[in-house]
């Protein structure tokens, strides 16, 4: 019997198993998916399905630039423990998967997770290897890329895959004249999660709903309602100097803010810089972590 991709296709669905892994037991059967399932099982090919729901909230963020800085590109690869995201084999893949996603032709994750990887078949089928191999439930959760023209970025990756900030700046300056005060203020966005870059990037919506919270702080406070407005307006400004970037305090001077940090090293080098794009990964935000006790999870992993 024939072997097609629409049955390679459902025996992978069902299986969780690399495609090539698929294709090959289905050559074995003659086809039949039944027994395919059965083989891959023997083989110990079929328990990356069984660990797809298990929770994968440690991991690792890697960052790949071109040389001259006009591409970057940010990954973020989770596991289940920590353990596993301090393995060499791991924390290879994730390098690997980075470079590979500076030369996506799209930010589609779908289309990413097809791209061919190595002699395993594609992205997916490598992850689904390396779920049967190393015994965890992994998954990439996201990517991003970057290259507009005009822009030069720098990156830094802070606790060894933890967190990763991408900045990109609009200049005509050259990647190494920038280097050392891009990295700086990568440092800043990874150190104070600043939320938007400058006041213009901020969704009014956002500032509606912050100073309606405001508002209603300060009658709680017992403050007459004739001076609310007033002191909501303060307090607001006060809040959006937080979290825009450029208005931050620079943590390596705070008798500066980033954005005088950035207009000095501009003036020092003759070529104006302006940050335009910014992304910070940081590994298993927004996941809900399962908490579990020790000694049961032990007990489990024994009877697994």
């Amino acid at each position: 019997m024939e072997v097609t991709a629409s049955m390679v296709k459902e025996l992978r669905e069902r299986t969780g198993a690399g495609m090539m892994d698929c294709k090959k037991v289905l050559v074995e059967t003659s086809g039949d998916i039944e027994k395919a399932i059965e083989l891959l099982r023997e083989k110990g090919l079929a328990k990356a399905a069984k660990k797809a729901g298990r929770v994968a909230s440690q991991g690792l963020v890697r960052l790949a630039f071109s040389a001259d800085g006009t591409k970057a590109a940010a990954i973020e690869v989770n596991s289940e423990t920590d353990f596993v995201a301090k393995n060499e084999e791991f924390i290879e893949f994730v390098t690997l998967l980075a470079d590979k996603a500076l030369e996506a032709t799209s930010d589609d994750l779908e289309a990413f997770m097809a791209l061919p990887y190595k002699e395993e078949g594609t992205i997916l089928d490598a992850l689904n290897n390396k779920i049967v191999k190393i015994g965890e439930n992994m998954n990439v959760r996201r990517f991003a890329k970057f290259e507009t023209p005009g822009v030069v970025y720098v990156g830094y990756t802070h606790g060894n895959g933890k967190i990763g900030v991408v900045v990109g700046f609009e200049t005509d300056a050259s990647f190494e004249e920038i280097s050392v005060m891009g990295r700086d203020v990568a440092m800043q966005v990874a150190s104070m999660n600043p939320k938007f870059i400058d006041e213009s990037a901020i969704d009014p919506d956002y500032i509606e709903s912050e100073k309606k919270i405001l508002v209603q702080q300060a009658l709680n406070e017992g403050k007459p309602a004739d001076i609310v407005e007033k002191m909501v307006t303060g307090r607001l400004k006060k809040e959006l100097k937080e979290t825009c970037l450029i208005e931050q305090k620079f943590v390596k001077d705070g008798e500066l803010s980033v954005c005088q940090y950035i207009d000095n090293t501009a003036k020092a080098i003759g070529k104006a810089a302006k940050i335009v794009e910014m992304l910070r990964y940081e590994v298993g935000e927004g996941i809900e972590k399962k908490e579990e006790n020790f000694a049961e999870e032990v007990a489990k992993q024994m009877n697994n």
